[in-house]
């Protein structure tokens, strides 16, 4: 088991093996200041590395999931930049998104208030998202002079809806509510705030029925699915998930579990 690091704005806790990341800085909406950025991209690099991590449930604390790019603690914008340092501050934001797609865990979004800018990055990036009737997203950044393609925004936002419902969106800037996010199919369900931990809790409870390998192998080739050149080779990859899976030790275990209609014990069938 990894030794996780403390951070001073991103509260992680493990309940078994699901890790619960809270985004905490409620004062300031959970907007990414540098601190932050560092840390998230931290725990979503090192997650690719861990066995005891299985599934990741994403939060922010207090009244948003996170506002965004913290425009308070951004000095001097980039007049004192040279173009090499500006695109290696751009790539520590970005490589966050490209390391939640990366990384095996299924993520998990719990997103309640504001989720702009980079906060709207973060909940596309993630694998499923629960909402709020508070929750409200936005491809910010056209909106403080920059481009709305941002953090991965115009990779994943078209793949969700459609290339004409992104534009509407990133060329305006406008706000996604919780019924429309719905509708589009950007978000599972929509539950009160109170109701938004439990819920992350019954996915993540779905999903550890999986073998450890079959989630993680689930993940990977969905990802790639997305972006395959066609049917040939998207079931080239199930074709081979499917193989590796049944050779693992735990499959014979997941049958069992199955058959006896108990929850599977996969540390066990390890030894």
């Amino acid at each position: 088991m990894s030794a996780q690091p403390a951070y001073e704005h991103l509260d992680i806790r493990m309940e078994g093996e699901v890790a619960w990341a809270t985004m905490n800085r409620p004062e300031r909406l959970n907007a990414l200041n540098p601190k932050l950025v560092d840390e998230l991209r931290d725990f979503f690099v090192g997650l690719y590395w861990r066995r005891d991590v299985r599934v990741v449930v994403l939060r922010g604390a207090g009244n948003a999931f996170c506002a965004g790019l913290d425009l308070k603690e951004r000095s001097g914008g980039n007049a004192d930049r040279t173009v090499g340092a500006g695109l290696t501050a751009q790539r520590s934001i970005s490589e966050i998104v490209m390391a939640m797609r990366r990384c095996p865990q299924p993520i998990i979004a719990g997103v309640d208030g504001a989720a702009a800018g980079g906060g709207f990055a973060l909940a596309l990036a993630s694998d499923v998202r629960v909402a709020t009737p508070k929750m409200r997203m936005n491809a910010a950044f056209i909106r403080i002079g920059l481009s709305a393609c941002d953090i991965g925004v115009s990779y994943f936002l078209p793949r969700m809806v459609g290339a004409s419902v992104a534009a509407e969106y990133m060329l305006t800037g406008r706000f996604i509510d919780a019924e429309r996010a719905r509708e589009l199919g950007l978000v599972s369900c929509i539950v009160d705030p109170d109701q938004v931990e439990a819920e992350c809790r019954s996915f993540a409870k779905d999903m550890l029925h999986a073998t450890p390998l079959g989630l993680r192998l689930t993940k990977e080739c969905l990802n790639f699915a997305i972006d395959a050149q066609g049917l040939e080779a998207a079931i080239a990859m199930e074709d081979r998930n499917q193989i590796l899976c049944s050779q693992d030790g735990d499959f014979a275990e997941g049958v069992r579990a199955f058959l006896e209609k108990r929850e599977p014990d996969y540390a066990k069938a390890r030894g």
